[in-house]
């Protein structure tokens, strides 16, 4: 049997970190996983509900929750049913079952654009394989997509999404990325968000080139900047005056603050989708939903390759049945509304004594933390006055009052809290907010 190797003390701790390093590039298997806060790897040996214990034997209170994906809280007891019913059947992992069909189903009848479903694993291989789609629906290459937006680790759209502002105007687009050809950039044609002027001039000069209008409805990941009034349904015109394929990316957005994502929050549907993150309910998964006739055109109805042996293995899928079972019960949604009242009305309050200018943004279950202005932050140029240094302290601070913030390495970005949290959690991470704003002030 396998059994974790915890450390006694953080001399064992800097140990395993030296032994990661030399097996492992950074020491983690993602990126974003080394602590830029803590100068290391945040180890864990285990969680449960709100909280997590690293391998120091530490406990923290969690307001990263899986960047969003352990929405249900950590280790939910739904997930006890899930493996044992997918040991019964066998763990399958490249064949479909009546599960998948159930789930599918179900996501049709709760996410407002889709008529068809298929399943992926991450949120980066769902967007890939939906703008293949929409490349192949629309017949024209280049995507229009928003500054601050992210939509996954892929060329397609690794582009222009978050240049220094020295970039903001490079042409081709900035890459993200080492390793990104620069024909890749000549293809995205980025635009500021809640700015309708840019963007109709942009859709105007690139008639008959672009092909898909590519929006994150909340850019969570530049501090949680939501929608101008009318801006989505703007949008939408646009990308029917001008024949584009309109796809929300809600991988982020999708059941934090109703069971069919953004698009059921502000009413505006789109043609194409992708969800994610949280749908698996702690499991890897994630899926495209979209018009019948365009996602009709994926294999082997149509031309669209999309296959992959780990598509919604078994285990992923009864997770994600679980999820969506919950999330169609008015109490879950309850329980979300009613914490999230208690933690922004206590955000807000801290923000307006706060010595430091801070504001904080939310859209469901998420929130951002934008350090160097008081005002509301409505697009990415207005994010960059966020000051990195001053979100690091902040994890700092919060980490040695027992409240895990990620650290994104500075960035704004978002956190959150999930459905195993309690009133009693939010009030000891307003006390950890508020004394580390003091402590730094």
């Amino acid at each position: 049997m396998f059994q974790m190797q915890v450390p006694a003390d953080e001399s064992a701790v800097a140990r395993l970190f030296e032994r990661g390093e030399a097996a492992i590039p950074g020491g983690v298997c993602s990126s974003t996983r080394r602590n830029k806060a803590w100068d290391s790897p945040v180890y864990a040996q285990r969680a449960a509900g709100s909280r997590f214990w690293d391998v120091a034997g530490r406990e923290f209170l969690d307001f990263s929750m899986s960047h969003g994906a352990t929405l249900l809280g950590h280790a939910p007891e739904c997930l006890r049913h899930v493996f044992d019913t997918a040991w019964e059947h066998g763990v399958l992992c490249s064949m479909d079952t009546p599960f998948h069909v159930d789930l599918a189903e179900q996501l049709c009848r709760v996410v407002p654009c889709a008529e068809r479903v298929r399943f992926t694993g991450s949120g980066s291989e769902a967007t890939l394989h939906a703008l293949r789609l929409c490349r192949a629906a629309s017949g024209r290459d280049k995507i229009i997509r928003f500054f601050g937006h992210f939509h996954g680790y892929h060329e397609f759209t690794y582009i222009g999404g978050h240049p220094p502002a020295d970039q903001l105007d490079a042409q081709p687009p900035y890459r993200e990325s080492a390793g990104i050809p620069e024909s890749m950039a000549e293809l995205i044609i980025p635009v500021e968000y809640n700015n309708l002027e840019a963007l109709e001039a942009v859709v105007a000069a690139h008639a008959g080139e672009a092909g898909t209008l590519l929006v994150e409805p909340v850019d969570y990941n530049c501090g949680c900047i939501t929608p101008a009034p009318g801006f989505l349904e703007a949008t939408r015109a646009l990308a029917d005056e001008h024949d584009l394929v309109l796809f929300f990316d809600e991988v982020q957005s999708f059941a934090k603050a109703s069971p069919g994502g953004a698009q059921q929050d502000f009413g505006v549907t789109p043609d194409i989708c992708t969800i994610g993150k949280s749908l698996g309910g702690g499991l890897p998964l994630s899926a495209i939903g979209g018009r019948a006739d365009l996602m009709d055109l994926y294999a082997p109805t149509g031309p669209v390759a999309h296959s992959g042996t780990f598509n919604a293995p078994l285990p992923s899928i009864l997770g994600g049945l679980a999820f969506v079972d919950h999330i169609q019960r008015p109490g879950f949604w309850k329980t979300i509304g009613g914490l999230g009242e208690v933690l922004f009305a206590g955000l807000e309050d801290i923000a307006g004594r706060s010595r430091l200018p801070v504001v904080f943004q939310h859209h469901g279950s998420r929130f951002g933390i934008i350090f160097g202005t008081r005002d509301p932050v409505t697009n990415y140029s207005q994010a960059l006055v966020h000051d990195p240094e001053t979100m690091l302290e902040f994890c700092r601070q919060t980490t040695s009052r027992g409240v895990y913030f990620h650290d994104y390495g500075g960035g704004p970005c978002h956190h959150g809290y999930s459905l195993a949290h309690s009133l009693e959690d939010i009030d000891q991470a307003l006390q950890a907010i508020d004394d580390s704003l003091q402590a730094m002030g």
